[in-house]
């Protein structure tokens, strides 16, 4: 396996902890992720900011990471 790859699982795992306080918060911390996880892979930096924030909100909202 590639070491992107395992770079990218290790980044998208860490992802899943980033929930913030806010819902602003939860998308700043899952665009950082995304986006670094996109500079890892050298995909777009945009497109990995926005499905990060996404991911990161989907998941602290709807409780499927325990943030506590």
């Amino acid at each position: 396996m590639p070491a992107s790859k395992i770079i990218l699982a290790l980044v998208a795992s860490a992802g899943l902890g980033a929930c913030g306080d806010t819902l602003g918060k939860q998308a700043l911390g899952g665009a950082a992720i995304g986006a670094g996880a996109a500079a890892v892979t050298g995909g777009s930096l945009a497109t990995g900011a926005a499905v990060g924030a996404g991911a990161n909100v989907l998941a602290c909202q709807t409780e499927l990471v325990d943030c506590n």
